[in-house]
């Protein structure tokens, strides 16, 4: 079987799936990470790959940018492929004082401005979470690894450059700690599928202070998250 948007036959995806925005991160980490690694999709460019981690079936595949995006592969992937948990690796800007460039976030909730959510019938605004145990799994892996890692709630963005900059100021009073723009897409697709997603994300700059990482400093920072990633999918397979 195979899709619009993906190449693979059933069978070919583990249970558990890490998702970057950038498909060459998720070459990178089947290159780098996964034994036994096969390519088992590269429509457009979104590379797919399934190998092992410690033992345990584990894929990785590329969901692009933004939440039209990552809802088409993540739904394919939750529908057609049998997967039953996903975990979104990306980078985000932080927000809050407390928000350090290379911290590791976990995503507890996405508050957001899109109307994605608005397809999924609910009689009034449907919060996109993350799954506990996931969530419960990645702390646990963030402690063993000693990475330092926050959780909390985010703000999921249909804009990268927003034209208010008073966004940024009320999404900050508001508590929320980084912006991307992919999570709260994949939590209700997640939810909606009565499957399971978590997302960690890496500060890779931050929108008040106007620090940012290299390129260096953004391929080993990001290298703690693609670990704790790995670590939580780990535990994941039953």
């Amino acid at each position: 079987m195979s899709t619009p948007h993906n190449a693979a036959e059933k069978g070919q995806f583990a249970k558990v799936c890490l998702m970057p925005g950038d498909p060459l991160r998720a070459k990178f980490i089947a290159e780098n990470f996964l034994e036994e690694a096969q390519l088992v999709t590269s429509v457009r460019g979104m590379n797919g790959y399934t190998g092992k981690y410690k033992g345990r079936p584990v894929s990785v595949m590329g969901h692009g940018m933004g939440m039209p995006s990552v809802g088409i592969y993540s739904y394919e992937l939750f529908a057609f492929y049998d997967v039953e948990k996903i975990i979104r690796i990306g980078s985000a800007g932080g927000l809050c004082g407390q928000v350090k460039l290379r911290d590791v976030i976990i995503a507890m909730a996405a508050s957001t401005n899109s109307n994605y959510g608005a397809a999924f019938p609910f009689p009034g605004f449907f919060t996109p979470v993350a799954d506990y145990g996931m969530l419960a799994n990645a702390v646990d892996s963030a402690k063993e690894l000693g990475v330092h890692a926050l959780v909390g709630s985010i703000f999921s963005s249909d804009h990268f450059y927003h034209p208010s900059p008073e966004v940024n100021k009320q999404t900050r009073d508001l508590g929320m700690l980084a912006v991307e723009m992919e999570t709260a897409g994949l939590y209700w697709t997640a939810a909606a599928s009565h499957k399971r997603a978590l997302s960690i994300l890496t500060v890779s700059d931050h929108l008040f202070t106007g620090e940012a990482l290299s390129a260096e400093d953004r391929q080993e920072s990001f290298h703690e998250m693609m670990e704790v990633a790995l670590e939580t999918a780990w535990r994941c397979v039953e």
